[in-house]
């Protein structure tokens, strides 16, 4: 059975049609980024620099340390995009002090906390411990969304497996973990749907693509910018690559 060659008209229709949709895609998953403020480093010139970005870019939202949260809900008037805070500090916070900056977090116009649980309970497998503190922080946050940090990269796999299983039993939204193919999929098993799983520490349009094909839900990323002109780029070069294209099954006249 013969083949059907496009013309060059025809080729270059069907590439933009591509294009158009491969950029549509893009849409969908710089939606789904979280653009990460949350460094000690961060001052204001860069917050502000960075909530403009979600603001370009319609992404999830901003994650800021509490500091921040008064500063990035101004930067974000109007928009969409969630403030997201970070609540617990290095994790070795009470549990008292942790549900207290998430209430002070909420009311300065947070609409997420992402909670870093108790690493030394964690290290210690004090499982009563860590889903307690993921209880008390839901009771907290209330309607908003929980999400549990499991970002530390002093934390094995097995280790990551336990605080996802203790944020499912706690009643958390969500889990955030390192932004590895294999903590993904490994969180995606123990978890088995009852919660959403995110990834961090993105630095690239690759590392994005493998790690929502995967089953990442939200992605944060201190290299939003960086990630969307990386998309953009090997959107038009796929696009550009389609000169002739053949449709097998069809008969040329």
């Amino acid at each position: 059975m013969d083949e059907m060659i496009l013309s060059a008209a025809e080729a270059a229709e069907y590439g933009e049609f591509k294009r158009t949709r491969r950029e549509a895609e893009i849409s969908v998953s710089l939606h789904k980024l979280i653009v990460d403020a949350s460094r000690r480093e961060t001052d204001k010139f860069t917050l502000k620099s960075a909530c403009n970005c979600v603001r370009k870019l319609f992404s999830y939202g901003v994650l800021v340390s509490p500091v921040g949260i008064a500063a990035a809900k101004r930067h974000l008037a109007e928009s969409e995009s969630y403030v997201i805070a970070l609540v617990g500090g290095t994790g070795e916070t009470l549990l008292s002090v942790k549900r207290y900056e998430a209430k002070k977090a909420i009311a300065a116009g947070a609409k997420e906390i992402r909670l870093v649980l108790c690493y030394s309970a964690l290290k210690a497998g004090n499982l009563g411990y860590l889903k307690r503190e993921v209880k008390k922080l839901k009771k907290t946050a209330r309607k908003l969304a929980l999400v549990v940090s499991v970002e530390d990269h002093t934390l094995s796999s097995d280790e990551v497996a336990l605080a996802v299983r203790c944020a499912c039993d706690g009643g958390a939204d969500a889990v955030c973990v390192r932004g590895e193919t294999e903590l993904v999929l490994r969180a995606l098993r123990v978890s088995a749907g009852k919660i959403r799983v995110d990834a961090s520490g993105v630095e690239n349009a690759e590392q994005l693509r493998a790690l929502q094909k995967a089953g990442a839900a939200c992605i944060t990323t201190a290299c939003a910018e960086k990630i969307a002109e990386e998309m953009y780029k090997m959107a038009k070069e796929e696009g550009r690559q389609i000169n002739t294209v053949s449709l097998p099954g069809t008969e040329q006249t």
